[in-house]
């Protein structure tokens, strides 16, 4: 099943084509395209090259896995349970250089996320990411040091069969991808002015 979006200007293909399925086969992901989706991860812009970001992976069936399935809400375990990779994107809070707390950590690892989502598509692979998780669970499961923050969960597999969802699920999988128009987010000369970009 393809969701591809509508934009009103012209977009990448990967762009149009990227969605955030829950519907996932289970089918492993070979380690080498796992490899690349990582490294792309690597190369994100970050404030003052910190890279702050650090990620927990778990494949299915190891132990990794299973904490992190454990820390996902109610909801999300109904349809996580199928996809071969989970992770965990952690930030560092404090800067390496002087450490000062890093304000913008979250962005950088948010960065760094999209990267890695952007590769995971075009190696014809989904990726859904999650706020529905227990962060504290995530640090005492994983032990994670003060001065990092658990930011979000994340699934990564090839896109399954949406008829196998719970049906509550399967209206979700099927809803219509829509963003606003970007007249209503892009402005000039002060907020809310639109810009004539648009």
């Amino acid at each position: 099943m393809k969701k591809t979006a509508k934009p009103n200007f012209p977009i990448h293909e990967i762009l149009e084509s990227r969605w955030s399925p829950r519907a996932f086969d289970g089918k492993n992901i070979e380690t080498e395209k796992l490899q690349r989706i990582l490294e792309a991860a690597r190369w994100a812009p970050s404030a003052s090259n910190e890279q702050p970001w650090y990620f927990i992976v778990g494949r299915q069936g190891d132990e990794t896995y299973q904490k992190i399935f454990e820390t996902l809400v109610e909801f999300n375990q109904l349809w996580a349970k199928t996809a071969p990779v989970l992770m965990l994107a952690i930030g560092k809070k404090t800067s390496n250089k002087t450490g000062n707390n890093n304000d913008w950590f979250q962005y950088d690892v948010g960065q760094a996320v999209a990267y890695l989502t952007f590769q995971a598509s075009f190696e014809g692979l989904f990726v859904h990411q999650m706020g529905g998780f227990d962060a504290k669970k995530a640090t005492e499961l994983f032990n994670i040091p003060g001065d990092y923050e658990a930011l979000t969960a994340v699934a990564i597999g090839n896109q399954g069969d949406y008829r196998l969802l719970h049906p509550n699920l399967q209206k979700l999988e099927l809803t219509e991808r829509v963003r606003k128009n970007t007249g209503e987010f892009v402005f000039s000369n002060k907020f809310g002015e639109k810009s004539a970009l648009i």
